[in-house]
C-alpha cells in the first residue's frame, strides 16, 4: 500500500483512540454528577474496615455536600483532619457538636479505637462523602504485574481486531 491509502486508517485508528479517551472521562463525569460528588472513587490501601472494606475493593462515595444528614454507622469518605495529607474511608461511632457546629468521630472496623488526628474531629470541610456501593477485589486488576499483563491483553485485542478489520 503506498502512504495516500494507509492515512484514512490512521486517521480512523486515531479517531478511535480519542472516542474511546472521551468515553472514558465521559463514565467519570456521569460518575461524578450521579453520585454528587468531585472525587467518586477509592480503592481501598489498608486494612483498617476489616472485615468490611478489605485492601484492593473499590468504592464509590456520594453524597458530598451531605455532611449534616450523615449518622453514627455510616461510612464515610474524608480528609485526614490533622494535615489534610491523606483520604481516609472509616465509620461514623459518634457525632458531637462543638461550638454549636456538628463534628464527626470515626474509627477503623478493625480498629481498638479512635485516634485524634486522624478519626476525629472531622468537620464539614473535612467530608469527601459517603461510601454508596463497594465492589470487591477489583483493586488487584491495577497492581503490577496484573495490570501490565491486563493492559497487553487490551492493546493485543485492540491490535487482531484492527488487523482483521484492515483485512476485510
Amino acid at each position: 500500500m503506498d502512504e495516500k491509502s494507509r492515512l484514512p486508517t490512521v486517521i480512523k485508528n486515531i479517531i478511535v483512540f480519542v472516542l474511546g479517551v472521551l468515553i472514558i472521562i465521559s463514565v467519570y463525569r456521569y460518575f461524578e454528577t450521579v453520585l454528587d460528588n468531585p472525587l467518586p472513587l477509592f480503592l481501598i490501601s489498608s486494612d483498617t474496615m476489616n472485615p468490611t472494606l478489605k485492601i484492593n475493593d473499590l468504592v464509590f462515595i456520594g453524597d458530598g455536600h451531605m455532611f449534616n444528614s450523615t449518622s453514627v454507622g455510616d461510612i464515610i469518605a474524608f480528609n485526614k483532619p490533622a494535615g489534610e495529607d491523606r483520604i481516609i474511608v472509616h465509620r461514623i461511632v459518634e457525632i458531637t457538636l462543638e461550638n454549636g457546629k456538628r463534628v464527626i468521630i470515626t474509627k477503623g472496623d478493625s480498629s481498638p479505637g479512635s485516634i485524634p488526628g486522624v478519626d476525629f474531629p472531622i468537620k464539614d470541610h473535612n467530608f469527601i462523602g459517603r461510601v454508596k456501593l463497594v465492589i470487591p477485589n477489583i483493586g488487584v486488576l491495577f497492581l503490577p504485574p496484573i495490570n501490565y499483563v491486563l493492559l497487553g491483553a487490551i492493546i493485543s485485542v485492540v491490535g487482531i481486531v484492527i488487523y482483521i478489520y484492515q483485512r476485510k
